[in-house]
């Protein structure tokens, strides 16, 4: 059988590590080819980050397809999430293109993401277009990043083709890309025509049967789960008759609705024929990695293969005293689960499963930022829970456990390696590379289990004194550890609830670090600051000074507070042991015992 391709379609991912321009880059190419429609109150940059927890961080959480016309080709582009964490997202992505732009930052070169994603694409068997973006910032060395970028493709074990890679220099903020750093350009056209003469025409047998591999899933309230995907065979209709191909069965459905992909938008169409990228819906048992064919050929294409969760927590109901008097609107189990099963409508690389009849939900994702997205997304929409510290999930494999690994990219001051080495090494890091960086700067490349980098962000940034910048990515499954370090130091308690006292704080600031001020409403069991030494101690954060008719000259006036160390939801995550709850509500996080009681936890040996 001859090979047949839509010569007028190119479909093409952005893949690179976090904020390293890929969004930046499309708004680019969306504003030179007029395909940049946003309303007016809309945000006029990173246009495709349309989540607002992407554009707060500045990172792609959720994959999303966009079209631009380019001299009579259509350019279909995928901008792929550039963590690790959502590698779900990543490879199924890279099934519906045919090539790939890799972006590197001219200064910061390939980092831990970038060896992720670009893995990924070589084992694909998919040719990468780089390009060294950000040239135009100050401190950018574009030929150290391209030739740390050769490096890299090497250690990958790439082809020779894919070695032989195009390459540009762009700056996705100024709309310019170039071959050559020595000639100027005005716009992104070395960029367009790379890509066409590089990224090869897809297959499209149009004359044979329906075949679609559904890569992504959306869901809307009136159509329900909406498969996407790139048709390999064949064509599709409005009203045409299709089998879902599953492994459990098939199942025959009627198209209620086909979308194309227009700009930044989708738009009803009536046809799409093998090529191009389209939405299907009408069929509610949909999921990823199932194929959409005809019914007289109902052949599946090769499933997708999604790497398992590394990272399991529990969700509970938020039974502290607090409870529902935060704005809370979602406070119940059964408001828990309906939310928790929703999100695995879309969510693939999520596990969810109900432990017995307690309420309590088991969440397994591909990572801390896997899951603290999902728990702060929740919290916006007025959910309240209480969450558990993060387990990592074993495997089993020849008779050996085996437990996740991370490759960890620690940049720190000179002054601090010292102090970093050691708490890597009591972590059982294996220290892999290490490179000088500038006259100051270290950069210590480790692999590192998952149970011993937990924590360890807060305790780098402690130690650093807030100077040192960390990175990380799945690295693979390694024999199981031994027993890891836990927490250095204790934590504070709260004997009994009430609101804190400024007189009290200051007795208690000299015994660690508070984690709030005064006055703030606290529990019994709540969790108050750290303790300097490595035991917990219950304290009582209300107390007042008791009043008495003699005043000591300018004692009671003044008492001057150490502002209170505050958390993020993904430090406090990290933060907590076994017997630790972070609570969770939509205008607060705050630390809580699992046993709120002294005595209790006395009994229970906590």
């Amino acid at each position: 059988m001859s090979e047949q391709r839509r010569h007028d379609v190119r479909n093409i991912a952005i893949i690179a590590h976090v904020d390293h321009g890929k969004t930046t880059l499309v708004d680019a190419l969306l504003q030179q080819t007029g395909e940049f429609k946003v309303k007016i109150d809309a945000a006029q940059e990173a246009v495709l980050d349309s989540n607002p927890l992407e554009r707060e961080r500045g990172i792609t959480i959720l994959a999303k397809c966009t079209s631009v016309p380019y001299n009579g080709y259509t350019i279909n582009i995928v901008d792929t999430p550039g963590h690790a964490d959502f590698g779900s997202e990543v490879e199924r992505i890279l099934k519906m293109v045919d090539g790939v732009l890799l972006l590197v930052d001219g200064k910061d070169g390939p980092m831990p993401q970038t060896r992720f994603v670009l893995k990924k694409s070589l084992e694909l068997g998919l040719c990468p277009i780089v390009v060294i973006n950000k040239i135009d910032v100050e401190a950018a060395n574009p030929a150290e990043a391209l030739n740390r970028t050769f490096d890299l493709f090497v250690n990958l074990g790439a082809t020779d083709p894919q070695l032989d890679f195009p390459i540009l220099y762009a700056s996705g903020r100024q709309g310019w890309a170039t071959l050559d750093l020595k000639t100027q350009s005005k716009d992104m056209k070395p960029l367009f025509e790379t890509i066409v003469k590089h990224v090869p025409p897809p297959l499209a047998h149009a004359d044979q049967p329906l075949q679609m591999l559904v890569t992504m899933l959306d869901y809307n309230d009136f159509l329900g789960r909406i498969g996407i995907g790139r048709i390999s065979k064949g064509k599709i209709a409005k009203g045409q008759s299709v089998v879902l191909v599953r492994p459990e069965g098939n199942v025959n459905f009627r198209v209620t609705q086909l979308q194309g992909f227009f700009g930044l938008g989708r738009r009803e169409i009536a046809e799409a024929v093998a090529g191009d990228i389209v939405a299907i819906a009408g069929c509610a048992d949909v999921t990823v990695g199932h194929t959409f064919a005809s019914p007289e050929n109902p052949v599946a294409l090769q499933h997708l293969t999604i790497d398992e969760p590394t990272l399991s927590m529990d969700f509970l109901v938020n039974d502290s005293p607090f409870a529902g008097k935060d704005g809370g609107a979602f406070l119940t189990s059964r408001q828990l689960r309906e939310r928790l099963e929703h999100e695995k409508e879309t969510n693939v690389g999520l596990r969810i499963e109900e432990v017995g009849n307690s309420g309590v939900f088991k969440v397994s994702g591909r990572g801390e930022l896997h899951l603290s997205i999902l728990i702060e997304t929740m919290r916006r929409e007025g959910f309240e829970m209480s969450v558990s510290r993060p387990q990592v999930i074993y495997k089993q494999e020849d008779g050996k456990t085996l437990e996740p690994a991370e490759y960890l990219i620690v940049d720190v001051h000179k002054d601090f390696q010292g102090v970093v080495l050691e708490t890597l090494g009591r972590r059982g890091a294996e220290l892999k590379n290490m490179v000088v960086e500038g006259e100051d700067r270290l950069r210590l490349e480790y692999v590192i289990t998952a149970r011993a980098l937990i924590g360890f962000k807060n305790e780098l940034l402690t130690r650093t004194k807030g100077t040192g910048i960390m990175h990380h990515s799945f690295h693979g499954y390694v024999p199981e550890a031994g027993n890891m370090a836990k927490r250095p130091n204790g934590v504070m308690v709260a004997l009994e609830g009430g609101n804190t006292t400024e007189y009290a704080l200051d007795n208690l600031q000299e015994r660690g670090t508070l984690f709030i001020g005064a006055p703030v409403a606290v529990y019994q069991g709540m969790i108050i600051g750290e303790h300097s030494r490595d035991n917990d101690i219950v304290v009582n954060p209300c107390k007042g000074k008791k009043l008495s008719n003699m005043r000591a000259t300018g004692s009671d006036d003044l008492i001057l507070l150490a502002p209170p160390r505050v958390m993020s939801l993904e430090q406090a995550i990290e933060f907590i042991e076994d017997d630790e709850l972070v609570e969770v509500t939509p205008k607060a996080v705050r630390l809580r015992k699992k046993n709120l009681t002294a005595d209790h936890r006395r009994s229970k040996g906590d």
